[in-house]
């Protein structure tokens, strides 16, 4: 029996099936684990998502879990144990995530042929990140520089901004009243606190922190990190503000006029004694002419004193050597008007129907009151309007050499183009209105496209603007601007008066000064009986002189504020193709000191970025925030003599972002 070998291969197969089967048994389960981790990775996602969201919104942490228990179920995984806690730190310094496991029990089928345990468990883990906030608030008063005094106070100065971070690349020096922050910040330098109050979360320093023993106004010694700080600016490289730059010093041409054509006549004079080619005109021997409609060309044109003349509709009228009326009615119906050799109006005025206005050579003076309807007037001459004379005109094109308007008169336009090729000058209470259309205004000898004296008035309604010239305005002027998307003005605009700024981008081809003032909107024209200055966008602006809602200004040099001027500007949430940048007030990168001074009260939305510029609030100005987010980026900020500065900025996520949630986002993270 001992030598007997046949069945042999059959025993080592039977003996080897235990073997085989609790092999296979285990790949198959194995093979069902992965396919269950698959099942229990997506729960987990998902659950971490929602479990992120709904901390979100209610920042408790108490409800994490059942939250994704039930998203668990929701799943397809109602047996699994959930769990799910906040994380913090993670994944980077400052993050908080949400952290969800899911475990489930998958039993073992095959292999328990070879003695495994009845189930296994199968589980997942997944991270939302909630928030990604930094370990200090993101500032809104930054200064660039990284040498001594890169951002400081002095004399009473103080910079108030309790949610956000004051900061400076080089030292931070409070000898001034107050610093107030939820960090004070010197990126790669020291915090020096000469005499007032700083009061913050924390102070961050790169190099020391200096106070004198008797200053307990200071944040306590757990609250000071001697650490590095990286601190950038957050609009460097901006593409949008590369292309608005690569606008300055630039405006629409200004198309040239002619004179019209009027050839050779006979004289035409109006008077108690008329030549025999008018005297078929007078109406018996009284002192009236009518003119029927016709086709008239004319030498020159007179009207004696005591003269009325009447010229018909439907009629063209050439004059070649001027026109003067001494008389007291001048009346042209509709007709098309053409005059060269110089327009008197006369003290009576003219009355001008619908129909075409074309003055060329010589001098355009309008005196007494004269209205002209629709149609377009182009006057190739410079055009007076003084000593309480008046020009009211329809819609049309009002197309002019150069226009000055002085002694208290005024002069409206209607809808269309209006243009003033070499310059348009205001004089005391008087007033120029205009209606939407475009404007484009030339420089006068002197470089200045529109100047403004005191008192002096000019509304303009809305469509493109571009000044090929300066833009000047005494104390007790008011200037409004038309809304459209960029207003070119290539030159320096030093407004002491009034102004209001329609909304969209303002590219300035030199310096932006705001200076006395003395008025403040509202206004309402004697002339229009339109009121200014109420509200602009819906925010109120009432009680300030410069004022703005949804602007941008991109300029070559930089903002200086004096006098006691009183602005409210507000940065758009929005921006729009060749127009205003969101969140941006005012960017340059000249190298020219900005001072903000003299009483100057400033309400400021928005940022104000002057990269490469040393920015100096003094003599008891404000400028704040109302509440809402200012962001100040500058070479070097100082706050001196009284000077305040505040913002009630979150983060500079919700500066450049539109505010709100400060930026916070929900991600899977692992």
């Amino acid at each position: 029996m001992l030598r007997h070998t046949d069945g042999s291969v059959g025993l080592i197969a039977g003996l080897s099936l235990p073997v085989v089967l609790g092999g296979l048994g285990l790949a198959v389960d194995l093979g069902r684990g992965l396919e269950q981790r698959m099942v229990t990775q997506r729960v987990a996602d998902s659950a971490a998502l929602g479990a992120a969201l709904a901390y979100q919104s209610s920042n408790n942490p108490a409800n994490l879990s059942a939250i994704a228990r039930d998203l668990a179920v929701g799943n397809g995984l109602p047996d699994a144990n959930v769990t799910a806690q906040l994380v913090n730190d993670f994944p980077n310094s400052g993050d908080l995530s949400v952290k969800v496991t899911v475990t489930a029990q998958l039993p073992f089928t095959l292999a328990r042929v070879v003695g495994a345990p009845a189930s296994f468990t199968v589980g997942s883990e997944s991270f939302a990140v909630v928030s990604g906030e930094p370990p200090f608030a993101t500032p809104c008063f930054l200064a660039l520089s990284n040498g001594s005094n890169a951002l400081r106070t002095e004399g009473g100065g103080t910079i108030n901004a309790p949610d956000c971070s004051i900061a400076a690349v080089g030292q931070v020096n409070n000898a001034g009243s107050l610093m107030r922050a939820a960090d004070i910040i010197s990126g790669a330098g020291q915090i020096l606190n000469e005499w007032g109050t700083l009061n913050a979360n924390s102070l961050r320093f790169a190099t020391s922190f200096s106070t004198p023993a008797w200053n307990n106004n200071v944040p306590s010694a757990d609250k000071r990190v001697n650490t590095s700080t990286s601190l950038i600016d957050p609009w460097a490289d901006n593409a949008e503000l590369v292309t608005a730059r690569s606008l300055l010093g630039t405006f629409t041409a200004i198309p040239s006029l002619a004179n019209p054509a009027t050839p050779s006549g006979s004289n035409w004079d109006f008077n108690w004694s008329p030549a025999s080619n008018v005297a078929g005109f007078r109406v018996g021997t009284s002192n009236t002419y009518n003119v029927p409609a016709g086709n008239y060309t004319i030498e020159r044109l007179t009207v004696a004193g005591g003269i009325n003349v009447n010229f018909a509709s439907g009629s063209t009228i050439t004059i070649k050597n001027g026109f003067a009326n001494g008389g007291s009615s001048v009346v042209f119906g509709d007709v098309n008007l053409f005059v060269n050799g110089g327009f008197n109006s006369g003290s009576s005025g003219v009355r001008i129907g619908n129909g075409a206005l074309h003055i060329g050579s010589g001098t355009a003076t309008f005196t007494g009151s004269n209205l002209k309807g629709d149609g377009d007037v182009i006057v190739n001459a410079p055009i007076t309007i003084g000593g309480g004379a008046s020009l009211q005109m329809g819609n049309g094109q009002h197309l002019f050499r150069s226009f000055n308007i002085s002694g208290g008169g005024f002069v409206v336009a209607g809808d269309g183009a209006f243009q003033a090729n070499e310059g348009i000058d205001i004089g005391g209470n008087s007033e120029l209105s205009i209606g939407n259309g475009s404007f484009l205004i030339g420089p006068r000898s002197n470089g200045t496209a529109i100047n403004l004296q005191g008192s002096g008035r000019m509304f303009m309604g809305d469509g493109p603007f571009s000044t090929n010239g300066h833009i000047s305005t005494a104390g007790g002027s008011r200037i409004r601007f038309p809304i459209t998307a960029n207003h070119f003005i290539n030159g320096n605009m030093t407004i002491a008066g009034s102004a209001l700024f329609g909304a969209g981008r303002y590219t300035i081809g030199g310096n932006f000064t705001n200076g006395t003032g003395g008025t403040t909107w509202p206004f309402t024209s004697p002339y229009t009986g339109i009121t200014w200055g109420q509200m602009i966008n819906g925010v109120s602006v009432s009680g300030f002189d410069m004022a703005g809602v949804d602007v941008t200004f991109i300029t070559s040099g930089t903002l200086n504020l004096a006098g006691g001027a009183r602005t409210k500007l507000i940065a758009p949430d929005a921006s729009v193709p060749g127009g205003q940048i969101r969140d941006l007030l005012l960017h340059s990168l000249t190298s020219a000191n900005t001072n903000w001074a003299a009483g100057a009260q400033s309400i400021f939305v928005g940022t104000v970025h002057l990269p490469n510029s040393s920015l100096t609030m003094s003599g008891g100005s404000t400028n704040l925030s109302e509440g809402q987010c200012f962001t100040l980026i500058a070479k070097t900020i100082a706050a001196t003599g009284g000077a305040a500065a505040g913002s009630a900025c979150r983060t500079m996520t919700e500066a450049y972002g539109g505010g709100g949630s400060g930026g916070k986002t929900i991600r899977l993270v692992r």
